[in-house]
């Protein structure tokens, strides 16, 4: 169970992945062994499920996003599908709808040029793809928030 400690241990490593345990544990009123046995306890239970850097995209090279809506022919493909779209590099996110279409992928490219070339060598490709519908992002507003804890 996620006590209202745990919820601020996750409140605060949303906001700083890099915060240090002495730091965290001062925060939330614990001494250093016992928060970090928390932050153990969160990790081994597949609630805390890693940490990563945030880079923006455009400082390297990648400014170019679309948004690809996926509909498959059939249930068959699906987790062939799936497992391809798990191994692109240039899918940074990938979710299954429910209704039509079937997926909503987010695509980074360096420009509109490499977004076809990738458009035409691997998102045709993939497994048991009926229809691909692109849209192209003018401006991210937000980018995926932490949860509100």
């Amino acid at each position: 169970m996620t006590d209202a400690i745990d919820r601020e241990i996750l409140r605060l490593l949303q906001k700083d992945g890099r915060m240090s345990a002495t730091a965290l544990a001062a925060e939330v009123g614990l001494t250093v062994a016992p928060c970090h046995r928390r932050i153990k306890e969160l990790e081994r239970r597949g609630v805390l499920t890693g940490y990563r850097a945030v880079v923006d995209p455009a400082a390297v090279g990648l400014g170019f996003q679309a948004l690809v809506f996926v509909t498959l022919r059939d249930r068959a493909h699906m987790l062939a599908f799936e497992e391809e779209v798990g191994r692109s590099g240039q899918i940074v996110a990938a979710d299954r709808l429910f209704g039509n279409p079937d997926f909503l992928l987010k695509v980074v490219a360096a420009d509109l040029q490499a977004y076809q070339q990738f458009y035409d060598e691997v998102l045709v490709e993939l497994p048991g793809v009926e229809k691909l519908t692109s849209t192209i992002v003018m401006k991210t507003l937000k980018e995926e928030g932490a949860l509100p804890l």
